[in-house]
C-alpha cells in the first residue's frame, strides 16, 4: 500500500479498496531495489492509460457483440412450388376436407359409391344446317367439367298443330323451374320456349309433368352417340371418317320418315332424332396422345397398337353421360321411346343397354367411299357424283385413301366392328 501513497499522491487509500489497491499496485510499480526517492515522470499517465485500455476493451466487446448481432443470416434456399396440379388433378372434382378426430378409427365399411351422374341443359338454340334445321343442346354435368352437346332434329316443334303424332323430343332439365324469380325472358333466353322464336313469337315453355306415351306404330327415333374428333371434322382429315360420319348421321336423322297406316292425310313425317356428341377426343385418349399416335401409325402401326405403345387402352370411352343426356330428352328409357342406334360398334351397343337404353335396332353406318364403290360397279359408266354439302369440313362427299381404308380393317379386324369387309375389296378407286 505505500508504493500505492508514493505514486499517487492526490488518491486517498481509503477510496480503494484492498483488492483494488493490490491490483492497482502490482500493474503500476516498478521492481525497484533501493528505496524510492523520486517520482517517475509518466506516473501521472498511468490513470489515463488505465481508463483507455478499459474503454478500448469495452468497445471492442461492443463491436464484436454488434458484429454478431448484423452478421447476415444464412438463408434456406426457397424452392417454387406449384400451385397448380396436374390437369387430371384439377379436373377431379374437389373434395371437402373432413374434420380432424382426436384419435384414429379405422373404418371396416365399404367406401362411399360414386354418385350417379346428374345432367342439366344450360342452353337451346336454333341451329339452321344444309340437312335442316336443328336444335343445339349444352349440357353440364357432375363428372367431368366437359361441355357435352345434344344435336336434336325435330322440325315437327315448329309446327303449331297439336295433333302430333309422337312427343317432342325436349329435355326435361331446360324446361324446369330454375328459381322462383325467373322471368319468361329469363326461360326464352336459355332456349326453354316452344315454336320458332322470332321478334313476334315468345312463347316460353312449361315444366313436362309426364312423359306422353309414344305411339307404338311409329318409328322410333334415330339416334347416334358421337365422340369429338377434331382433325376429322374441322381439319378434314382423311385418317379417318368421323367427319362423315357426323354428317351422315344427321343427314340420315333428317329424312322422312315412312307412316303405316295411320293417318289417311300423311304417309311421312319429318325425321327425328338426336346425336348425342360427347367430348372425348381420340376414343378418349386426348388429341395430343391423338396426334403422337399419328406419328407412329406413319411408322407402320394401326391405330389399335398405337395407342397401347402410348400406355393407353385401344378404346378409353364412355357412354355414362351419353345415357344420361337420353334420358333428359325421354329417348331409351322403359317409360319413354325406344331409340334405333346409329353405329357399327358392338360394344356401344351393350354398354348403353346395361346402363337401361331400350335399342329396339342398330342401324349399320357403311362408309360413303364403300357405297360408291359397289354403286359404281353396278352403274358403271354412269357420271360421278357432284359435291354435296354437309355440316362438317368433308362436307357431304365420301373420304377416301389409303390411311382410312386402313383404319377402317382396323376396326373390323381388331376391334369387331360390325362391317361388310367384302366391300372394302372392290374396286380399288372410284
Amino acid at each position: 500500500m505505500a508504493l500505492t501513497e508514493s505514486f499517487y499522491p492526490n488518491i486517498s487509500s481509503p477510496l480503494l479498496g484492498e483488492s483494488e489497491a493490490a491490483l492497482l499496485d502490482g500493474l503500476t510499480s516498478p521492481r525497484w531495489q533501493g528505496a524510492q526517492k523520486f517520482s517517475r515522470r509518466d506516473a501521472a499517465l498511468d490513470p489515463l492509460l488505465l481508463a483507455v485500455a478499459a474503454s478500448a476493451a469495452d468497445a471492442a466487446a461492443r463491436g464484436k457483440q454488434a458484429e454478431d448481432t448484423n452478421k447476415p443470416q444464412e438463408c434456406k434456399r426457397m424452392s417454387y412450388v406449384s400451385k397448380q396440379g396436374p390437369r387430371t388433378l384439377r379436373l377431379q372434382p374437389a373434395i371437402s376436407p373432413q374434420p380432424a378426430v382426436a384419435s384414429q378409427v379405422i373404418s371396416l365399411t365399404a367406401p362411399s359409391p360414386i354418385p350417379s351422374i346428374e345432367v342439366k341443359c344450360m342452353a337451346r338454340t336454333r341451329i339452321p344446317t344444309p340437312h335442316g334445321p336443328v336444335f343445339l343442346h349444352l349440357y353440364h354435368n357432375n363428372r367431368d367439367n366437359k361441355e357435352h352437346l345434344a344435336v336434336v332434329v325435330d322440325p315437327a316443334q315448329y309446327s303449331d298443330n297439336n295433333s302430333v303424332l309422337v312427343p317432342p323430343i325436349r329435355s326435361h332439365s331446360l324446361d324446369a323451374v330454375w328459381s322462383d324469380d325467373e322471368t319468361d325472358m329469363d326461360r326464352i333466353i336459355r332456349g326453354a320456349y316452344v315454336g320458332k322464336l322470332s321478334a313476334t313469337s315468345q312463347h316460353p315453355s312449361r315444366p313436362l309433368l309426364h312423359q306422353p306415351c309414344p305411339t307404338t306404330s311409329i318409328p322410333s327415333p334415330l339416334v347416334r352417340i358421337h365422340s369429338e374428333c377434331f382433325t376429322g371434322e374441322t381439319v378434314g382429315s382423311m385418317r379417318c371418317d368421323c367427319g362423315e360420319q357426323l354428317d351422315e348421321a344427321i343427314y340420315l336423322i333428317s329424312q322422312p320418315i315412312s307412316l303405316p297406316d295411320v293417318s289417311p292425310n300423311s304417309r311421312t313425317m319429318p325425321g327425328r332424332g338426336a346425336v348425342i356428341y360427347l367430348k372425348q377426343e381420340g376414343r378418349g385418349i386426348g388429341l395430343l396422345s391423338k396426334i403422337r399416335a399419328y406419328n407412329l401409325q406413319d411408322l407402320g402401326h394401326d391405330t389399335v397398337t398405337a395407342n397401347l405403345m402410348l400406355g393407353h387402352q385401344a378404346d378409353e370411352r364412355g357412354y355414362e353421360v351419353a345415357v344420361a343426356i337420353l334420358r333428359d330428352l325421354g329417348l331409351g328409357s322403359e317409360l319413354g321411346e325406344g331409340i334405333r342406334l346409329l353405329t357399327n360398334n358392338p360394344d356401344k351397343v351393350q354398354a348403353i343397354e346395361k346402363e337401361g337404353v331400350k335399342v329396339v335396332e342398330r342401324v349399320p353406318m357403311v362408309p360413303r367411299s364403300w357405297r360408291h364403290r359397289s354403286h359404281s360397279q353396278a352403274n358403271a359408266g354412269e357420271a360421278p357424283l357432284g359435291k354435296a354439302a354437309g355440316v362438317t369440313m368433308i362436307g357431304g362427299e365420301p373420304v377416301r385413301g389409303e390411311d382410312l381404308d386402313k383404319y377402317l380393317r382396323t376396326k373390323i379386324l381388331r376391334m369387331g366392328h360390325m362391317l361388310p369387309l367384302y366391300l372394302a375389296d372392290g374396286q380399288a378407286a372410284s
